[in-house]
């Protein structure tokens, strides 16, 4: 989308850069968040000392926080994965799950996400046994709840669940099952997730064949710390709808001395039929996947309109959030409001629910909310004026 511009008493203009509070406002669609991967560092603790959970490096929420983004930023897909047995292993209640699910809805419409997808695994929830059901279930009625208290605070915000399953683990048919069985009732589609390497997507095939046949939606992370030959899979043998990461489609372009762009086969088919890659640029800098931010991909994948969103992953193990990771992109490209809307129509757009439901969250919601800042910009508060 072009910069907008204006011409006004014969001065041309360009629009300002954000300021973190107009991206807070702005309207944001989250497509890529994992629910253990969000949670509060003081609701860590209180849920540890209820389920009696002793393994945590600290009681301090402070410090908690600080020793969660310290932990993940190692370079190393891995050892960022390690830092979910804490989160884990105090979500295994049905009361514990309600309230992480209710908190993260609270938090996310707090900092203007209007439409989030959520993803969890359920079989990693059962060790005091809870069944996949009541996981399920659990987690919905607290998605529930956040965005009734959510709406009472002033900030609406819808919440679609996906249903993860652990590539390493052999439960991804059961998974699949479950996800079609709560898709009228809250559960927008699947997801496999967990270390790439040694755990090819077609290890569940079956699964996504299953889906496939039930028209239901699914997306893969695929190129994040393996490189095309995961996305490869994910598209051209299993049918993902989306790419959860994605990074790697950069090592098929080539960029010529000159400056000229050039598309592998892959790399044009990804952009040519608009699969959507939910980049995470925090959490991709943090497991290697990319050496800064300002050397991420997303940028040379915005200027050749790859169907680029952008999106936390961990809330919680980043330090991050929606807003920061726009505002990060802010600084390092130099985006302006179109762009944050391009990334945000972008998302909706691939979203997991009903076209007409899309489009009107586009037309009604995300259009005139980036429209409203823009006057902001162009006909800024005079003071004392009524």
């Amino acid at each position: 989308m072009a910069a907008i511009h204006a011409d006004i008493a014969g001065v041309h203009l360009r629009p300002a850069t954000p300021t973190l509070e107009q991206i807070r406002r702005a309207p944001k669609v989250l497509l890529h968040d994992h629910l253990d991967g969000g949670l509060r560092p003081a609701t860590v603790i209180e849920l540890a000392r209820e389920v009696g959970y002793d393994k945590l490096p600290t009681r301090d929420p402070d410090a908690l926080g600080e020793w969660f983004v310290a932990a993940a930023d190692s370079g190393s897909l891995e050892r960022y994965l390690e830092t979910f047995r804490h989160t884990v292993g105090v979500m295994q209640t049905r009361e514990a799950l309600a309230r992480v699910a209710a908190e993260c809805a609270e938090d996310l419409a707090a900092d203007g996400v209007v439409y989030a997808e959520v993803r969890f695994a359920p079989e990693l929830h059962t060790e005091r046994g809870l069944t996949l059901e009541q996981v399920v279930e659990a987690v919905l009625e607290g998605f529930r709840e956040g965005e009734r208290r959510a709406a009472a605070a002033g900030h609406r915000t819808r919440i679609g669940t996906l249903l993860t399953a652990m590539r390493h683990a052999a439960r991804s048919q059961e998974i699949a099952e479950l996800a079609v069985r709560y898709r009228d009732v809250g559960v927008v589609g699947f997801d496999i997730a967990g270390a790439e390497a040694g755990f090819p997507p077609t290890r569940h095939l079956d699964a996504f064949e299953y889906l496939q046949r039930e028209n239901a939606h699914f997306t893969i992370h695929a190129g994040e710390a393996f490189g095309l030959p995961s996305i490869w899979q994910a598209i051209q043998w299993c049918g993902a709808d989306r790419l959860g990461h994605g990074v790697r489609i950069i090592d098929d372009i080539t960029i010529g001395e000159d400056g000229s762009v050039k598309l592998g086969r892959l790399a044009s088919y990804v952009r040519d039929k608009r699969i959507p890659l939910e980049m995470c640029p925090t959490s991709n800098v943090q497991t290697g996947a990319a050496k800064s931010i300002e050397e991420h991909p997303i940028g040379l994948l915005r200027r050749l309109y790859f169907r680029v969103t952008v999106n936390t992953d961990n809330r919680l193990m980043s330090g991050t959030s929606m807003s920061r990771e726009f505002a990060k992109l802010v600084d390092a490209f130099g985006y302006t409001l179109d762009d944050l809307q391009w990334f945000t129509v972008n998302a909706m757009k691939s979203a997991f629910i009903p076209f007409d439901e899309r489009l009107a969250f586009i037309n009604h919601v995300i259009k005139p909310g980036y429209a409203a800042l823009r006057s902001e910009w162009l006909f800024p508060a005079v003071s004392g004026s009524a």
